[in-house]
């Protein structure tokens, strides 16, 4: 891993006219799916995933007297507890224990489909090695704070955006490799829907969900391939709408059906969701991100995603207590931002 050789104290880089501290912008993403969970040619999972707009988590970090942690959501207690978690393992790997005052600004829904955990540790990660003048790579982040363990998107997502493939994880542990990273056409807009009432599985619960599933048969996993390589990166690359629609869509429909098991025998996480799903799908490319509960349908154009969702509410398919947005996809990474000194920083001539 690596370090500035000569990195000096936290109040030698005040000095010299470093920053008092970081905003980072970290994007959220689509999971659309594992090719082959079961690894039945010897290597596990690999993920397709799209970075998407207007949904970020955002946080910052600054030098002070002593440690504090705060978050704008009085609610998120959860997230500032694992921020702090991921804060401890940074200074344990790096040795750098001086105080920081951490702010989450703006935090991704939890457990929705939309990457929330690891955009926090790499924000988090990426604030703390601003700060102390530190060059840990967005892999080794992920690491540090356990990370990527199945899938690589949200790493290579954090860095560069766009629709992204890698290859699953290796055996020992390294961090999935980026296989393909492409840009969706300028022009398509994704429709996701939400249901925050509902959270998709994590933690121990999604262990034992993927270890009480039965294998994904061979067949479906090269399916699944298939269409990835032969309709889904093809029809991104050359603008291809109606190719690269009906590969998410199978793509989907194979994984929903295998995954239904763990869902209470439903492709989608929240039945609202899906009767949303299914009332604009016609032509898009639909699915559920991840474990969901959140969905998405992806449309050749702004006026075509306004349409269906206007079709879907006068035909009463859309739940009051959902939140239906259209976004573009991002084709960029996470943004940093210095942050000017304030009064109460300490002063780092002291």
């Amino acid at each position: 891993m690596r370090r500035d050789p000569e990195p000096g104290s936290l109040l030698d880089s005040a000095v010299s006219g470093a920053p008092a501290g970081w905003r980072v912008h970290a994007p959220g993403r689509l999971h659309l799916g594992f090719l082959d969970p079961a690894g039945t040619l010897g290597r596990r999972f690999g993920s397709l995933g799209l970075v998407v707009d207007a949904f970020e988590t955002v946080v910052e970090t600054r030098l002070a007297r002593r440690d504090e942690a705060s978050v704008v959501d009085p609610g998120a207690h959860a997230e500032l507890e694992a921020a702090l978690r991921y804060l401890a393992a940074l200074r344990h790997a790096s040795g750098r224990h001086a105080p920081l005052r951490l702010q989450l600004v703006r935090l991704l829904p939890t457990h929705a489909g939309l990457g929330s955990g690891t955009q926090l540790a790499l924000a988090v990660g990426h604030a703390f090695c601003r700060v102390h003048a530190l060059s840990y790579s967005s892999a080794e982040l992920a690491h540090i704070t356990g990370r990527g363990l199945r899938s690589g998107i949200g790493i290579a997502g954090f860095d560069q955006g766009g629709l992204l493939l890698d290859g699953g994880p290796g055996a020992n542990g390294t961090v999935a490799p980026l296989l393909a990273r492409l840009a969706l056409p300028p022009p398509w807009r994704l429709m996701l829907v939400l249901d925050p009432r509902l959270q998709g599985l994590s933690g121990d619960e999604e262990k034992r969900a993927l270890r009480e599933l039965a294998p994904l048969p061979r067949d479906a996993a090269a399916e699944i391939c298939h269409q990835v390589l032969m309709r889904v990166l093809p029809g991104a690359a050359c603008g291809d709408f109606p190719s690269f629609a009906a590969g998410i869509t199978r793509m989907q429909a194979i994984l929903g059906a295998h995954f239904a098991a763990a869902q209470r025998g439903r492709a989608f996480a929240s039945a609202a969701v899906a009767r949303v799903i299914e009332a604009v799908g016609a032509g898009a490319a639909i699915g559920q991100s991840s474990w969901g509960p959140t969905g998405f349908a992806v449309f050749p154009s702004s006026g075509a995603a306004e349409s269906a969702l206007a079709a879907a509410r006068r035909h009463d398919a859309v739940d009051a207590a959902l939140r239906v947005c259209i976004v573009r996809a991002r084709d960029h990474g996470a943004t940093f931002a210095a942050l000017a000194r304030q009064a109460h920083d300490p002063d780092p001539t002291i």
